[in-house]
C-alpha cells in the first residue's frame, strides 16, 4: 500500500485504521485523532498535500526544521549513494561524510572548533551538559561544578535533563521531581519583562538577576550558562543587541562555559547562519539540530570550542575521553544528506534570502496591528510571532480557547502556524518558521489569512 498526492479515499482510510490502532503520536490528544485526521502524503517547497487532495502552505517549516523546502530530491539521491557504499559503522572509527560535515561546521563556526554527532536537539543538548560537567572535572578537580543556569519559559528538548534545563513547568509538570541542578533565571522577554521595567532604561535587569544567582549559587558550584539566541517555544522572544554578549561577559569573568542552544535558531533561520552571529559571540559549547539536514534524515551534534575539546585529549591512561556515545551518531548517510543540505542553503544564498524574506514579512505582519487582539509582532529572519492579547494596556494574554481558533481557522483555509509553548501564560503568540524558500507571494497568502482569522476574534 501506498500513499501519493491523489486522493485515493480507500488507501486513505486504511492508514488512519492502522494508526488509530498502533501508534502513540507525541503532544496531540488521541481522542481527537479519531474525529479528525490528517494523513500527509507529499510536500514541494513551502506546501505540504494530504491524501484527501488538500495542500497546505507550511509556515512552521514542519516541527521548525524543512529550511530549504520540502521536494528536494537530490538529498534522497545523496542518501541512496551513500547507503550503498557505507550504511553504517560505529563513529569510533571516521567515516568521510561525517570528517566532511565536520569540517564545513567549523568553517560555519569561524574556526576553532570541534563536533560531537547525535540524532535530535534533545540530545545535542544533553550532550553539552555531560561535556560541561567533565570539563569543569577536569579542569577544576577541587571545586564541585555541575549546575547549569537556564531562563523560565526556555525550551531545550524533552528528555529529562532537558525538560528539567527547560523553563515551561507545564511540560515538566508530568515528570517532576527532578535533580535541581538546573537552576532558573528571568528571561529576555521585553514585551513582558519579568521586572516590570521598559528596554532600555531597564538596564538589563535580566542579565543582572543571572549574576546574582551565579553568586547565590557560588559561580565554584556552575558549569555552565545556557541560552537559545531568541527564545522560540514562549513565543519568539528576540532580546535587546547586548543581552547575549553582556551574558558571555558574565561566563567569562565566573569561569563559566557559555552553552548556546541552535537547534531551532541554526542554520539561516535567523538571517545568518546561525543566531548566536547576529551578536558577536563566541559561545564554548553549541547544540545545533534541525536545520543541519532540514529534517530529510535524523541528525544532530554538539558542537566545542577547541579549548573544551583540548580538555578531553591525552593519552589512553589518563582516561579523559568524552564519556559519552551514541549508536547512531555520525551516521554516514545522515552526515552526507547534512553537508549536501548546506551546500544547497550556501549555493540558493538561503540565509541571506531569510533575512530579506523575513523583513518583508515582518512589515506585512505588522499591518495586523489594526486588529485590537494583536499586542506585539516581533522576530528576525524567517522566525516569528504575534503575540495575541484581550487588552493592550495589560496584555492579559487571549485564551487557549481563541489562539486555538486562530490555529484552526488557518488550517482550515490552506495555512499551517504554530502557537507559543508556555502553556496557559505565554501560550497566546502565534509563531511563523517558514521554509526559507517561501516566496513574497506566500508571506502575502500568511498575512492575508491571518488577518481573516483576527477578524473573526477581533474584541476592539
Amino acid at each position: 500500500m501506498s500513499l501519493t498526492n491523489a486522493p485515493d479515499p480507500a488507501i486513505r482510510q486504511a492508514v488512519v485504521q492502522q494508526d488509530l490502532k498502533s501508534v502513540m503520536h507525541p503532544i496531540v490528544q488521541h481522542k481527537a485523532l479519531e474525529t479528525k485526521q490528517m494523513v500527509v502524503t507529499g510536500g514541494q517547497g513551502s506546501t505540504v498535500f494530504d491524501a484527501d487532495g488538500t495542500s497546505y502552505l507550511d509556515a512552521m517549516a514542519g516541527l521548525w526544521c524543512v529550511n530549504i523546502g520540502y521536494g528536494r530530491t537530490e538529498l534522497a539521491d545523496v542518501a541512496a549513494e551513500q547507503m550503498r557504499q557505507l550504511s553504517y559503522f560505529p563513529h569510533t572509527a571516521m567515516n568521510l561524510p561525517a570528517a566532511g560535515l565536520a569540517d564545513k561546521i567549523n568553517g560555519l563556526m569561524g574556526g576553532g572548533y570541534h563536533t560531537y554527532f547525535v540524532n535530535s536537539g534533545s540530545e545535542a543538548n544533553e550532550a553539552g551538559f555531560k561535556i560541561a560537567r567533565q570539563y569543569m572535572k577536569h579542569e577544576y578537580p577541587a571545586e564541585y561544578r555541575f549546575k547549569t543556569i537556564s531562563r523560565y519559559f526556555a525550551y531545550h528538548g524533552t528528555t529529562l535533563a532537558t525538560l528539567d534545563a527547560g523553563g515551561m513547568g507545564e511540560r515538566k509538570a508530568k515528570f517532576e521531581p527532578f535533580s535541581g541542578d538546573f537552576v532558573h533565571v528571568a528571561h529576555p522577554y521585553c514585551y513582558r519583562c519579568p521586572f516590570g521595567l521598559t528596554y532600555p532604561s531597564c538596564g538589563l535587569a535580566c542579565v543582572k538577576n543571572m549574576e546574582t544567582t551565579i553568586l547565590g549559587e557560588g559561580p565554584e558550584t556552575v558549569a555552565e550558562v545556557i541560552v537559545e539566541p531568541i527564545m522560540s517555544g514562549v513565543g519568539v522572544a528576540v532580546p535587546p543587541d547586548e543581552y547575549l554578549p553582556e551574558v558571555e561577559n558574565l561566563c567569562r569573568k565566573y569561569g563559566i562555559l557559555l552553552h548556546v542552544d541552535e537547534v531551532i535558531n541554526g542554520f539561516g533561520r535567523t538571517g545568518k547562519m546561525f543566531a548566536h552571529q547576529h551578536y558577536g559571540v563566541s559561545p564554548d559549547i553549541i547544540a545545533i539540530a534541525k536545520g543541519i539536514s532540514s529534517a530529510y534524515l535524523p541528525i544532530a551534534a554538539t558542537v566545542v570550542k577547541n579549548n573544551v575539546f583540548d580538555s578531553f585529549y591525552g593519552d589512553t591512561a589518563e582516561n579523559r575521553q568524552v564519556g559519552q556515545v551514541n549508536t547512531y551518531g555520525g551516521h554516514p548517510a545522515a552526515a552526507a544528506v547534512a553537508l549536501r543540505n548546506i551546500e544547497i542553503l550556501e549555493a540558493e544564498r538561503l540565509t541571506e534570502r531569510s533575512a530579506e524574506i523575513g523583513a518583508y514579512l515582518l512589515d506585512g505582519l505588522t499591518t495586523l496591528k489594526r486588529h485590537m487582539i494583536v499586542g506585539d509582532v516581533r522576530g528576525k529572519g524567517l522566525l516569528l510571532g504575534v503575540e495575541l492579547v484581550k487588552d493592550r494596556t495589560t496584555k492579559e494574554p487571549v485564551t487557549p480557547a481563541q489562539i486555538a481558533a486562530v490555529v484552526e481557522f488557518c488550517r482550515d483555509n490552506g495555512l499551517l502556524v504554530g502557537r507559543g509553548g508556555g502553556g496557559r501564560r505565554y501560550g497566546n503568540t502565534i509563531t511563523l518558521c517558514p521554509p526559507l524558500v517561501i516566496t513574497r507571494t506566500e508571506c502575502d497568502r500568511i498575512v492575508e489569512t491571518l488577518d481573516r482569522a483576527l477578524a473573526t476574534l477581533d474584541l476592539g
